[in-house]
């Protein structure tokens, strides 16, 4: 089983432009996330995928190995789709271009899901764990998901997921992280298909792939991600290194 890592890095953001081009610690954003990756040895390969000169020589400069997006795309998915279209891979790793303290061991549980899955019923797998704190879960910014039995994702949402209508029978609110594993064919159908209202709705292209059927096996784990998606991030991330 081939497994690459993919890492989608648009130059633009909404909330803190240019941040994967901004210093921590002597280097870019980028290129320790790019560097984190590939010092996990989970992976055959590990890409950076952009639209930005910038971030592509920064990558190529410093001994790495990214690829220039050709088309507009409208997420990450869409853009990870287009570069891998003509590689020989079985499984595609997507790891956010703005956390550059990677935590090896959900990596190691999610690639361990497509090893054990011998009948090929998972299509993605993806990260969660536990909040409890009432702010962090009515917080639209914190992306909930919920489960089956099995650990597959019934629906995610910026809403409060399950609404606690009944709030004393034990249930557990589960923030999504946004660390995907794919099987290729799922990624590729993923980019064919059209947008439906559910994604457009909330914003969040996995439910593209549950309202075309596909299964996502969440993996709940005790890492929480440590992404820089604003100023006072980074800040905190140039603290956390020293």
């Amino acid at each position: 089983m081939k497994i690459i890592a993919v890492i989608p890095a648009r130059y633009a953001s909404t909330r803190f432009p240019a941040k994967l081009m901004q210093d921590l610690g002597g280097k870019t954003v980028i290129l320790r996330t790019y560097e984190a990756a590939i010092s996990t040895d989970l992976f055959d390969d590990v890409f950076v995928v952009t639209d930005s000169d910038l971030i592509y020589n920064e990558i190529i400069s410093n001994g790495g190995k990214a690829i220039m997006s050709i088309k507009e795309h409208e997420s990450g998915s869409d853009r990870i789709a287009e570069a891998v279209e003509n590689m020989d891979v079985d499984v595609v790793i997507n790891v956010q271009g703005d956390e550059p303290f990677i935590n090896k061991k959900p990596l190691e549980e999610l690639i361990e899901v497509f090893k054990k899955d011998t009948e090929k019923k998972v299509d993605l797998g993806s990260l969660m764990f536990q909040i409890t704190d009432k702010e962090e879960i009515i917080n639209p910014n914190n992306v909930k998901v919920i489960t089956d039995q099995q650990g597959f994702a019934l629906y995610f949402s910026r809403s409060v997921i399950p609404f606690p209508r009944e709030e004393n029978v034990g249930v557990r609110y589960m923030k999504h992280i946004g660390i995907y594993a794919f099987r290729k064919e799922a990624l590729m159908d993923f980019y064919r298909l059209p947008m439906l209202s559910l994604e457009a709705s909330e914003k969040l292209e996995q439910l593209r792939y549950l309202e075309y059927g596909k299964r996502i096996k969440m993996v709940e784990t005790s890492h929480g991600s440590i992404g820089i998606d604003t100023p006072e991030d980074l800040e905190k991330a140039k603290k956390l290194l020293s």
